[in-house]
């Protein structure tokens, strides 16, 4: 019975968004994938600042620590807020919507940041069988029309998208699996423990292993698009963090295994280099391309997180409503636009600086987000969650421990010039704020719902401001008959009161 009343209102909300389908299981799991990953491109600058050996622990460790934690708290809070908006939502519920917006705001500006990235990783492995694409006057038009491209594939619907990214993880991650066929006749275990700890660049190597492996938070800005989100969501992400972790270590195993290289050839791009040694020039192509798509599917799932961020934020109430505003696809085309533009923007950063940047304003807002997990659990005790992690309250605290200290250790390790540009973007957004408020209150520009806790379920629910309008005819007529009989009974009792 239960789950027939939820296939109903997923299906009332399908219609309400032009039809537009749920996202289901396999599509969820690929959106993850490449929330987070995307396939091993990216991970060679691990063994340029540690070496085999750290990159190798690295990348064992690491999940245990930090991507595994986050993940089960991501489960737990997205099943609980099924809606999109995420982390925003979590934020606002423990801390109150100033607290919810900051983390929005810091969230999607890290977000656009790192979606800055993927054009640019697109043409750096096409330049080097495409010379040209090193030429700013090809790079740019280049960088523009990628962008452009996959930012209308984004805003043709999310279903598509989903589906888009099952085939892309494929194609990307196969090139792979051959490689590590390829590699065992040759492989070295002792080359895996090579290691020089007075060499070793921390700075570098934590955050290749940081952006490498985080983001599993960010897929919970999609929840409100997900079928039956409390029973996918956990599998989703359980699945997500095996193919993650799997598309790393195969290709990190098979490639310094396998080759007696020094760990300075080792940078972004490095496995076509890598594929071309161990299996020939077909197979040196064969990743190029795969890396080519993979960064199309990075580009695709975090737009698709960063637009519907924005699109929650607005159905509460905290940013303007045309954020709101869905296309015939049930995409939200503002957002997009908006998102697209942030990326067009910060494109000419180079990858370290980007990385750097976004790797300290996630690590802020993944700290207030560790700190509303548990709040929530002593505030809240008895939220619904149909996912809970099975701690309890001194657990959950000892759970967040390990992520937090790696967090501030990260935060600790970033360059001067990242500190300033972080402190802006955390001014920012602590004046933008009370400037959209001022124009909320003096109805500069036309807002949706608000922010209003429910007490009896303690959820947060959107209360639209203006009176909604009753479409059915039926139901008018039959609250006209309601009223009729009220001013009857009225009547009669008044007649009886004066007999």
């Amino acid at each position: 019975m239960m789950g027939e009343q939820e296939a109903v209102e997923e299906d009332s909300i399908a219609q309400k968004h032009g039809g537009t389908r749920k996202l289901t299981m396999m599509p969820l799991i690929a959106l993850i994938f490449y929330d987070v990953s995307g396939g091993p491109f990216g991970v060679e600058d691990s063994v340029k600042s540690g070496g085999p050996l750290l990159s190798l622990l690295g990348f064992l460790i690491f999940p245990l620590i930090w991507s595994i934690p986050e993940a089960l708290i991501t489960a737990e809070l997205a099943t609980s807020f099924p809606s999109n908006g995420g982390y925003v939502l979590w934020i606002s519920e423990a801390f109150g919507p100033f607290w919810g917006f900051q983390e929005g705001f810091w969230k999607w500006f890290s977000g656009v940041m790192d979606n800055a990235l993927y054009p640019v990783l697109f043409l750096d492995y096409l330049k080097h069988t495409f010379p040209i694409f090193k030429r700013t006057i090809a790079r740019i038009p280049a960088l523009l029309g990628i962008t452009v491209s996959l930012t209308y594939l984004n805003y043709r619907g999310l279903a598509i998208v989903g589906f888009t990214a099952v085939g892309l993880a494929t194609f990307s991650l196969l090139p792979f699996v051959v490689m590590g066929f390829l590699s065992i006749p040759r492989i070295r275990p002792s080359q895996w423990l090579v290691m020089d700890l007075k060499k070793v660049d921390w700075r570098g190597y934590f955050n290749s292993l940081f952006w490498n492996l985080n983001y599993w938070d960010k897929a919970s800005t999609l929840a409100g698009e997900v079928e039956n989100p409390s029973k996918t969501f956990p599998k989703a992400l359980c699945g997500a963090v095996v193919l993650v972790v799997s598309s790393y270590l195969i290709p990190l195993l098979a490639g310094t295994g396998a080759l007696n290289v020094a760990t300075s050839e080792w940078s972004d791009g490095y496995f076509a280099e890598v594929g071309m040694l161990i299996g020939g020039i077909w197979l040196k192509w064969w990743i190029q391309v795969a890396a080519a798509m993979s960064n199309m599917g990075l580009f695709e799932a975090e737009m698709s997180s960063d637009a519907f961020q924005l699109l929650g934020m607005s159905e509460m109430g905290m940013l303007p409503e045309i954020f709101s505003y869905r296309s015939k696809y049930g995409t939200p085309t503002f957002s997009i636009l908006c998102s697209a533009t942030g990326v067009i923007f910060l494109s000419w950063m180079s990858f370290q600086e980007i990385v750097e940047f976004l790797n300290f304003l996630y690590s802020v807002g993944m700290l207030l987000e560790f700190a509303a997990f548990v709040r929530l659990r002593i505030k809240k005790p008895d939220l619904q969650r149909p996912y809970k992690v099975p701690l309890e309250t001194f657990g959950v605290i000892v759970l967040c421990m390990p992520p937090a200290v790696l967090l501030l250790l990260v935060m600790c390790l970033a360059s001067f010039k990242t500190f300033i540009v972080s402190s802006f973007v955390i001014i920012l957004g602590f004046l933008l704020y009370p400037s959209i408020e001022y124009a909320k209150q003096n109805r500069c520009v036309r807002f949706g719902s608000t922010l209003v806790p429910s007490k009896q379920d303690h959820e947060i629910i959107p209360v639209v401001p203006q009176q909604q309008d009753i479409a059915d005819e039926a139901a008018v007529g039959l609250l006209e008959e309601l009223s009729d009989i009220k001013v009857k009974q009225c009547d009669l009792d008044m007649d009886l009161k004066f007999e």
